[in-house]
């Protein structure tokens, strides 16, 4: 676990919470498993599961509770979680060796250094972004994760028809971000439908997303299709 960035303006900031036991313990014993380390020679991901599958990736999995449920929910999916803090990788370490989940993998890093720099293009069906961090300031938008340059490095790593699930409980941000899919050439909004239904009806409820209800906002669902060339 190396270098995560060589950005200047990041989407995150790197918190410095304290590992549990267990997360040490799960770190120690099961990334070797369950981790995926970006090299120089890029990433195959078909050589890092026992399975060939669609790949859904997590982007930003927090404590990894959802990726773990979503991965028991979907065994006939790879899933690759996506996550710079280290007790989140931990802890997402233990829900996958409590739930003896095989189909899950890991890796942490900057998604945005990630994909342009060691993903391979059209190698996954789905990118799902819960609940990522508003940046509620005005100063402060320039660092949200969703805008032009993430759906420009989407449309290489998305195979055709490949889709984006976006979740935020800040709607000024939803709306920005369909703001920015409408005006994207590579990219449309899927309109409120059975297909719409189905794929929402699948993510889990989000620590974040309970926290956004108490407080009394509004949670808004995008579902994104990579149109085909």
């Amino acid at each position: 676990m190396g270098q995560l960035s060589t950005r200047s303006i990041r989407t995150f900031v790197l918190r410095q919470g304290r590992l549990t036991e267990g997360q040490q313990r799960s770190l120690d014993e099961h990334w070797g498993t369950f981790g995926i380390e970006p090299t120089e020679g890029g990433i195959d991901l078909s050589q890092h599961y026992d399975q060939t599958a669609p790949v859904w990736m997590e982007i930003g999995f927090g404590n990894g509770v959802a990726l773990g449920h979503m991965a028991q929910n979907n065994p006939a999916v790879n899933f690759l979680g996506v996550e710079v803090h280290l007790p989140g990788v931990g802890h997402a370490l233990v829900e996958i060796t409590n739930r003896e989940l095989s189909n899950v993998r890991l890796i942490r890093y900057d998604v945005l250094d990630l994909i342009e720099h060691f993903m391979s293009p059209a190698s996954v069906d789905r990118v799902l972004v819960y609940f990522p961090d508003p940046w509620h300031k005005t100063r402060h938008h320039k660092r949200r994760l969703v805008n032009a340059t993430f759906l420009d490095l989407l449309s290489t790593l998305l195979r055709d028809d490949g889709l984006i699930h976006f979740a935020s409980d800040w709607v000024p941000y939803a709306r920005q971000v369909q703001s920015v899919v409408e005006e994207h050439p590579k990219f449309e909004c899927l309109p409120a439908g059975d297909e719409f239904q189905q794929i929402v009806s699948l993510r889990p409820e989000t620590h974040f997303e309970r926290r956004g209800t108490r407080l009394g906002h509004e949670v808004t669902d995008l579902v994104i299709r990579k149109l085909p060339n």
